[in-house]
Parts: structure tokens; C-alpha cells; sequence
């Protein structure tokens, strides 16, 4: 049998571009900076975080945002970060495992780089091999430490073991005296914490955020389609570039504005509806989330107002709890005082908001907040009776001495929301 790969073949993967299968709106540096606060994390702990397995034929691959948050790498199914911190040779303490390759499955899912210079220097790490060494890789390095630290989530009980600690029970039965421990907080502890450079991207995907829901309200008036405000969304957001929708957009009018996950987005509007739009884009790996309610006509009715004032009301006073040391379940507190105490409590259904990040509902660490999280803020009213459904969420930063509204261009007050109608249908 002749195991010489095809010329073409070889030719042809020689000129993929690393950035098919990288993230690069980051710098290789901050990527090898996150690696190396995790090695100290572990002492001699021994962890592995992997990647995941492809999709089916006609499902984008979607990696572990931890490993994504670790390497830059989205496009590499398969793949592991190994990290050795008691390796003698510092080289091999944090070290990347990519499958191997498949010249007919290429051809069909698209070339991949080989093991090189280049793909060293783009990813930061010094040391790559095929996954057909990790276990002896794992093997060796349990012998040392003795310690297996599981850095996945861990699963609910009747559902598979996480992909760390089913490998680590495998390599305990064969490596006598290694203990397992739980760290699986310290990722989201470090992932929570965004960097300068992760705030920018951030903004970007808001500002992307916010042409859409400009370009929305242009065509927003009565008899339109919800569908048709979907697709001026994301017409308006990819104008500034962003890669496509942080979630599936929810663009509810009338009674559909109640609904918290509605996702069909197929009904006329009507003369008096009000209308929720909960979407946003993602832009360089990172989500923005932000919800706006609007009048279908342009002008909010009395009673309209009066649930969207107390709505504001609520959200001003969460936002104003926002800081350093305090928990989300007492910022929830602030915004549920301001809606019970105007006789609607049992029409606040859900919590006040999440984490914000690699993904729209982001890593969350055991804890209070940090100055660096970002996190939403978004209450809401649901009236079905009545067909108006309100909720407005921003994304606020949490700062040394406080907070700040990553969102606060994107008008809000009532009436800033219905002059903005009126300029924009000019």
C-alpha cells in the first residue's frame, strides 16, 4: 500500500491559511498568557482541556469556548491542550494535540495546515503533535504528579462523565496512587475576567449590535413581517462587520412579545402592538446581548408606557447594584423591588441576567463580581392578557469603583426610543 500523500494533496495543504482554522482577533501572546496562569494554577496538577468531536456532515463544527478561550483554535475537532506543569522539559509543561490528518476527508471538509514553523508561530505553542501520542503524553505525566485536576464542567449525574474525567478514571486504573480533584471553576473564574483587548471586542459586536437594530426600526411600522425585521438585523450588522447573530434573534410583536423564547419570527405586525426584540451580534468570538422594546406605530400607548417606564425604573436601579463584591442574585433583588412594589411581580418570570462573553450566556465562576466581568441586566414585564410583553437589556462592565454601560448608545428612555422612530423614518 502506498502511504505517500497525493502531491496535490500535499501542495494545496501547504498553502491553507492559518486563520481558517484560528481565531485572530487576539494576539498569540494573550492566548499564551491565559495558558500560563492556568500552569500555575495546577502547580502539579495535571490537566487537560479538549476541544470536542465534529458535528455531523451538515452541522458546524462549535468548539469548547474554553479551549477556544486557551488556543484561538475554532476549527479543529478532536484537538486537546495538555498542561504538565512538573515536565522537566519546560517546553512540554502546556503542549497541543491536533488528529491526525485525512487527505479523502480534506477533500470533502477542507484542507488542514500541517505541523510546521508556521503553525507553531501562529498558535503560540512550541510543541505540537498528532492525538495518537496524548495518552502516552497523559500517562507519563500522571506517573509524576499523581494529581489529575478536571477542568471541564462537571455533568449532572445521568448524563456522560465530562471528557476530562472519563479520560483521567481510564489512565488512574492503569497508574496506581493518582487522585482526581475538582478545579472546573478556575476556567470560568479566568474566562469571566475579560482583558482590555476582550472589552474592545465586545464594544465592536454592541456597535454592530446597535446599526441593526437602527436598520430594524427604518422599516419598523405596522403590516411589516417579523421575519423581514430579522433580516434588517442582520443586514445592519454585518455592515460593521460583524460574523453573524451572538443567538437566535427573538423578534416578537404583539402577544409574541411575551413569549420570552420565541424564535419564529414569522407574524404581521399590527397598528397599537408592541414589539421585544432580543438580539445581537458576535463579532471577533465575542457576543454582545441586548434587548429593546418598541412601539409597532411609533408611539407607545398610555398603558404601554406605564409597564416600559417601570421596566427602565427596575433596570436603572439593578444596573446602579452593580459592583465589585456584589452577587447577581442581590442585583436581581433591586430590579424585582421596583417591579413588585408596582403590583407586578408574578409578571417578572425569569432572573436578571448572565455573564457575558466567548458565548452569550458566558462561563460563570463561584462568587461575587470582579471588576472586568461583563454581565447583562435585562428585566422584563409579561402581559399576555394585555399583548404587551417589555424587557430592555444592557451589557455593563464591572469597574474598580462601580460600573459601566458597554450599551448606553443605544437609546432606551421612552422617549428617546420613539424620537429615534421618527428620525429614522424620514
Amino acid at each position: 500500500m502506498n502511504l505517500t500523500p497525493p502531491a496535490e494533496y500535499v501542495r494545496r495543504s501547504k498553502a491553507v491559511t492559518i486563520p481558517a482554522m484560528m481565531d485572530t482577533s487576539l494576539r498569540p501572546t494573550e492566548y499564551a498568557s491565559r495558558r500560563a496562569r492556568v500552569l500555575r494554577a495546577l502547580k502539579r496538577g495535571v490537566g487537560i482541556v479538549f476541544a470536542g468531536e465534529g458535528g455531523s456532515l451538515h452541522d458546524r463544527f462549535r468548539p469548547d469556548s474554553s479551549f477556544v478561550y486557551l488556543t484561538g483554535i475554532r476549527d479543529e475537532p478532536g484537538a486537546a491542550v495538555l498542561f504538565d506543569p512538573t515536565n522537566p522539559d519546560p517546553l512540554r509543561r502546556c503542549v497541543l494535540f491536533l488528529k491526525p490528518r485525512n487527505p479523502e476527508m480534506e477533500a470533502w471538509d477542507g484542507f488542514r495546515p500541517p505541523i510546521d514553523a508556521a503553525l507553531r508561530k501562529a498558535t503560540g505553542f512550541t510543541r505540537i503533535f498528532r492525538t495518537l501520542a496524548l495518552p502516552g503524553f497523559l500517562t507519563d505525566a500522571l506517573r509524576r504528579s499523581k494529581q489529575a485536576c478536571c477542568l471541564h464542567k462537571f455533568a449532572v449525574y445521568d448524563a456522560p462523565a465530562s471528557p476530562d474525567l472519563a479520560v483521567f478514571r481510564r489512565v488512574a486504573e492503569r497508574v496506581p496512587g493518582v487522585g482526581i480533584v475538582d478545579m472546573s471553576n478556575l476556567l470560568p473564574s479566568l474566562r469571566a475576567v475579560k482583558s482590555s483587548a476582550e472589552q474592545l471586542l465586545i464594544r465592536k459586536a454592541i456597535d454592530a449590535t446597535h446599526e441593526g437594530h437602527r436598520s430594524l426600526l427604518a422599516i419598523l411600522r405596522p403590516g411589516v413581517n417579523e421575519r423581514d425585521l430579522h433580516r434588517a438585523l442582520e443586514t445592519g450588522w454585518n455592515r460593521k462587520g460583524a460574523s453573524g447573530p451572538a443567538y437566535n434573534p427573538i423578534v416578537g410583536g404583539g402577544v409574541n412579545s411575551t413569549v420570552l423564547h420565541y424564535h419564529a419570527n414569522d407574524q404581521e405586525l399590527h397598528d397599537g402592538d408592541i414589539l421585544c426584540v432580543d438580539a445581537a451580534a458576535t463579532l471577533g468570538g465575542y457576543a454582545a446581548d441586548i434587548t429593546r422594546t418598541y412601539p409597532v406605530s411609533g408611539k407607545f400607548s398610555r398603558e404601554q408606557r406605564r409597564i416600559y417606564n417601570i421596566v427602565l425604573e427596575a433596570q436603572l436601579a439593578a444596573i446602579q447594584a452593580v459592583r465589585p463584591g456584589a452577587y447577581l442574585h442581590q442585583v436581581d433583588a433591586a430590579a424585582r423591588a421596583v417591579i413588585e412594589k408596582a403590583g407586578f411581580g408574578d409578571a417578572y418570570i425569569h432572573g436578571i441576567g448572565h455573564h457575558l462573553g466567548l458565548d452569550v450566556h458566558d462561563a460563570t465562576p463561584d462568587g461575587p463580581l470582579r471588576p472586568g466581568n461583563v454581565v447583562t441586566i435585562e428585566p422584563g414585564i409579561y402581559l399576555q392578557n394585555e399583548k404587551i410583553g417589555v424587557r430592555i437589556e444592557d451589557d455593563i462592565l464591572v469597574t474598580p469603583s462601580g460600573r459601566r454601560n458597554l450599551s448606553a448608545a443605544i437609546p432606551k428612555a421612552a422617549d428617546e426610543v420613539e424620537a429615534l422612530i421618527r428620525s429614522l423614518r424620514r
